[in-house]
């Protein structure tokens, strides 16, 4: 999640007072979070959504769930008797979820994305769609949406209360135990999709899949595997193979599933993890082996890395079209070789199929903005195979870019990363796109209060965020030959011929917005109407915008975090916090 800088953090912060003397004359404004809205929430139903927010966050530190989790590590079947637990408190049953009609879909890479396709074909198919996502880019509403939009504020508020007042009212005989905030939203999305009488629900895993709170699912109509790689290795482990084995936990009995072609070692997991369960699962076809009347099938998000997404995403809608519309068909398969998984064939996708996959819109993932002379390039790539696929993806929409530009082209980076993640692996992948600067900075939205609930954070100090953000710009420097460099240096001047081994400065900010407003140099019409919000910035940092103020345009790729990507959404598109 996005956070705010507050005063409560501040205190003894060495590493703000090297940014302030790095880049800012005065010190960094903010207030204390408040909790008297939420002590009083607890007790009035039918508050503001702000209101209703900031209660949900309360459940990000909630000590008695802290606890409950890390016990539940160790025997993680427990995770999933809990999360019935808060269910049923809430007054669902694990059989209630049975008439949602569910696509469930896991996933290292691309999951989201695939859930996306599926949702936007079946909505064309005239269905009324519920979509359970995570994580939110600028508000929370936005994991959980009715036929393709986040819920209403005011819907969001009714149904939050009535979960959150169930829940309240029965905690004393459970120990005081509240569900942790993922928890809460998933069950609280269930309970939307009941109440709004959806006819399917595309729900997205969160962590894994064997032992994450949404496989209590136990009787969806389908199940979606795509790309497996290394991530969260804390909680899934450390191999390929221990990851496959989680993700295929939400294979369940008899209900077809498909995946994209995976790594050897992770097929083959996936394979005995079927067998297992007497789960029928198909490969699916390349996208390119589809049968179209005209050219080559066109996706509304770019990159190749979407191709098997789209793939996915035709498998499984069209699954559900068959047991919802033709219930007695079945698919012939052919084995795939040395495997013995199952291909899944290809077939004539229809019109609204077709549609369905143009009209596609995902933010934040192979995103382009362009306000005046400033391009967005917004990816939340996080994980090795992401990362390539986003430098790839960048590298050739930023140079199709620059061929139209009316002058010189000045490249930014702005980054970072959270977590577990290998940051200096990450940015190792971005030095080929030859940035001019590199910008660190972390999640947090701005330096002043205005930022709303739903970009708080309470799981991790400002202190570890920043000094997260000066080994990232560390890592850079090594990287880029910097690690010997005596001080800062302006590396990127008129006169450096092009073939000369490339060289770029860097700068740390406190918050996205201050970064934003540096970068595009008063170039950005909506980031210069929040000028107000500036932070002045010391004359020997605004040296180093030098190639931001000759070049005739701008690109800024924003990469590293989903989280970072929203909070700069928030700023560049300031309809997303309405």
């Amino acid at each position: 999640m996005m956070a705010r800088v507050s005063r409560r953090w501040l205190p003894g912060l060495a590493l703000t007072a090297r940014l302030r003397q790095e880049a800012w004359p005065r010190g960094l404004a903010g207030s204390a979070v408040s909790q008297s809205s939420t002590q009083t929430a607890h007790q009035v139903p039918g508050m503001e959504y702000q209101d209703a927010v900031c209660t949900l966050n309360t459940l990000q530190t909630n000590a008695s769930a802290l606890d409950q989790v890390r016990r539940e590590r160790s025997h993680p079947q427990l995770q999933l008797d809990a999360m019935i637990g808060f269910l049923e408190r809430a007054r669902l049953g694990v059989e209630d979820l049975n008439c949602l009609n569910i696509i469930h879909v896991t996933g290292t890479k691309g999951k989201g994305s695939t859930c996306a396709f599926t949702e936007q074909i079946l909505r064309g198919h005239g269905f009324r769609t519920g979509f359970y996502s995570s994580p939110h880019l600028v508000q929370v509403r936005e994991r959980i949406r009715i036929n393709g939009q986040p819920i209403g504020k005011e819907l969001f508020t009714k149904y939050f209360w009535q979960v959150y007042g169930r829940l309240e009212e029965t905690k004393e005989a459970y120990g005081g135990a509240m569900p942790a905030y993922f928890r809460f939203l998933t069950i609280l999305a269930f309970h939307v999709f009941l109440q709004e009488k959806v006819d399917l629900a595309v729900i997205e895993v969160g962590i894994g899949g064997a032992y994450d709170c949404t496989n209590i699912i136990r009787k969806p109509w389908v199940c979606g595997i795509s790309s497996l790689g290394i991530d969260h290795t804390q909680i899934l482990g450390d191999t390929i193979e221990k990851i496959a084995w989680q993700k295929g936990g939400i294979f369940k009995p008899g209900v077809p599933a498909f995946t994209v072609k995976q790594p050897e070692d992770a097929m083959a997991v996936l394979k005995d993890r079927a067998s297992e369960i007497g789960c029928p699962l198909r490969v699916c076809p390349d996208l390119k082996d589809y049968q179209v009347d005209h050219g080559p099938l066109c996706l509304g998000l770019a990159g190749q890395h979407q191709h098997p997404n789209a793939s996915l995403a035709l498998q499984l809608s069209h699954t559900w079209l068959q047991k919802r519309c033709s219930p007695g068909e079945s698919f012939t398969s052919t084995s795939v070789k040395n495997t013995g998984v199952l291909q899944a064939p290809s077939f004539k996708p229809s019109s609204i199929m077709v549609k369905g996959l143009a009209e596609t819109n995902w933010p934040g993932r192979n995103q382009t903005v362009t306000h005046g002379a400033v391009t967005y390039f917004l990816d939340g790539a996080h994980t090795m195979r992401s990362m390539q696929a986003c430098v790839s993806w960048f590298s050739e929409s930023a140079a199709q870019h620059e061929r139209n530009a009316s002058g010189p082209v000045a490249r930014v980076l702005l980054f970072n990363a959270t977590g577990e993640r290998d940051s200096a692996a990450l940015l190792k992948l971005l030095t080929p796109c030859h940035f001019d600067l590199a910008v660190f900075c972390p999640n947090i939205t701005e330096a002043i209060t205005s930022c709303n609930a739903d970009q708080q954070n309470f799981n991790i100090s400002v202190e570890h965020m920043l000094t997260r953000c000066l080994d990232n710009e560390r890592s850079w420097h090594l990287h880029n030959s910097l690690g010997n460099s005596k001080g800062p240096q302006l590396l990127i001047e008129k006169s450096l011929p092009l073939d000369q081994k490339w060289k770029g400065d860097t700068v740390v900010f406190p918050c996205i917005l201050s970064a934003l407003q540096w970068i595009t140099q008063g170039r950005d019409p909506v980031v210069a109407d929040l000028a107000n919000s500036v932070l002045p910035v010391k004359p020997s940092v605004m040296a180093k915008a030098a190639p931001l103020q000759s070049a005739a345009e701008i690109q800024v790729l924003i990469t590293g975090s989903l989280h970072l990507v929203g909070g700069a959404l928030k700023h560049l598109d300031p309809a997303s916090s309405n």
